[in-house]
């Protein structure tokens, strides 16, 4: 089964798990619709289903009424194409907001208040008229079986549409605060994935798997085997889905190339033996929680739990893609500041080329070869290609930032933050299609030094400033 043909199955399952968790729930509100809407929500419906929405917020006949119907709006929902969703979201966003005229009569009565108790009387007034009202509808849904991994899937789907509007945009912001309160890491479980785990949940790790991609079944049961070890975070509310999971391998040395890590045909290392701890990837597995950060805590609980268990492990590193190196290179090329070439480098990637001279400079001739098919499989390209390259990744990583000053490739942001620093670079480390196209084939290792990860992510934190090994110091300078 391809990847999308597994999400796309993935999907399917929890729609029909959550239709059927609340048709008991809502089969006492059917009279809101004369039946199903039609899935663009086209026509009066779109009316009917501002006038859902408004019984939804009422609280008139207790809890157990106000369950039904928004158990009934969220099957409503659930029965819209891409269309009558947007339709749906947008209605939420334009008319489900705060209420201005109350905002109005709540900043006036601040302005004119007397008297500190007066004061707080119209500050609380003011917050509470702040609350949008799309709030209260949408943490109805809370209180229902799967109801808070409807709201992060349908997260999920207001992410691709904020950008349309302010009010989508703020209707987003506000979920995503929700969200973030509701999955605080306190509340979060760690737990071991292992080959005995339910099926439903081995599946979703190859459907959610981010960075490379689970093949088979075996390549699954390689990447749990007893060498290895596979860690995730859920949430009490939805106990089967994991939100973040980390793979990790227990080898000898630090790692730097996947491949090997991922060969199924690769002696076993004994765990307790081994001296490092490679996390070789690490996927966010709800795109509903986009922006909500629990990969710092992931690794640092990991950490804990391997050196407990493996007291023999010394390193704790990663072996990480570049995925933002090839457009930055691009970009720089085109800017005309691209690699220079000493005498020897060119020399060297002429004769690779099958060239006795050529007139072009050296960011174009790097060009050719980078374009050439063959240049990954034949060794006298990669090896001329080699050092020029790994400097211009080198400079990618400790020099290219963002306007706020911090890394601009978002996977050295994300373990620089964590206080890792940044150990080695591995040419040629993920040789694969999607290595290739990302970073020429390079990986990093992120080194998490224990001693020093509080004053990493302290120093990165408050000056953007990035720590890095002599190595990746003298390779970045050359």
């Amino acid at each position: 089964m391809t990847d999308t043909a597994t999400a796309v199955s993935l999907l399917d399952r929890t729609l029909r798990n959550l239709r059927s968790a609340w048709s008991e729930l809502s089969d006492s509100t059917r009279y809101y619709l004369s039946g199903t809407p039609r899935p663009d929500l086209s026509g009066d419906d779109l009316g009917r289903m501002r006038q859902q929405m408004l019984d939804c917020l009422e609280a008139k006949g207790g809890e157990v009424t106000a369950r039904a119907r928004a158990a009934e709006l969220g099957r409503s929902y659930l029965s819209l194409n891409a269309t009558g969703r947007n339709r749906f979201l947008s209605l939420l966003a334009e008319e489900f907001g705060p209420d201005r005229a109350q905002v109005a009569v709540a900043v006036e009565a601040l302005q004119t208040a007397e008297g500190e108790e007066g004061r707080r009387r119209a500050e609380r007034r003011l917050r509470d008229a702040l609350v949008p009202r799309w709030r209260r509808l949408l943490t109805r849904f809370n209180a229902l079986p799967e109801g808070v991994k409807f709201l992060v899937d349908l997260r999920a789907e207001l992410l691709g549409m904020a950008k349309e509007s302010p009010e989508l945009a703020d209707l987003d912001a506000d979920l995503r605060e929700l969200l973030a309160a509701w999955f605080d890491v306190g509340l979060l479980e760690l737990r071991q994935i292992t080959w005995e785990a339910p099926a439903a949940l081995l599946e979703k790790l190859i459907a959610y798997e981010a960075v490379h991609k689970i093949r088979s079944w075996e390549d699954l049961k390689n990447r749990l085997d007893s060498d290895r070890r596979c860690f995730a975070y859920f949430h009490p509310n939805m106990p089967h889905e994991p939100l973040i999971f980390v793979e990790v391998a227990l080898v000898d040395g630090i790692s730097g190339d996947v491949l090997s890590l991922l060969d199924e045909d690769a002696p076993r290392t004994d765990p307790k033996t081994a001296n490092s701890a490679i996390f070789y990837s690490i996927s966010n597995a709800q795109r509903g929680l986009a922006g909500i950060s629990f990969g710092n805590f992931l690794i640092k609980r990991v950490v804990d739990l391997l050196q407990h268990d493996f007291p023999n492990l010394k390193n704790f590193a990663t072996l990480s893609p570049i995925p933002g190196f090839r457009a930055w290179f691009a970009d720089t090329v085109a800017a005309g500041d691209g690699p220079t070439l000493t005498t020897a480098e060119r020399r060297s990637l002429l004769q690779a080329l099958g060239l006795d001279d050529d007139a072009s400079g050296d960011a174009e001739l790097v060009g050719k070869a980078l374009a050439s098919d063959r240049w990954p499989s034949d060794e006298a390209l990669t090896d001329a290609l080699k050092a020029p390259m790994m400097r211009m990744a080198a400079r990618y990583l400790t020099s290219a930032k963002r306007s706020n000053g911090t890394a601009r490739d978002p996977v050295a942001h994300f373990h620089l933050s964590n206080g890792a620093r940044m150990e080695r670079l591995n040419w040629l480390g993920d040789p694969t299609p999607n290595g290739l196209r990302q970073s020429c084939g390079m990986m990093i290792n992120y080194l998490y030094k224990l001693s020093e990860i509080d004053e990493n992510h302290e120093a990165y934190s408050d000056g953007a400033k990035i720590a890095t090994s002599s190595a990746m110091r003298a390779l970045a300078r050359s």
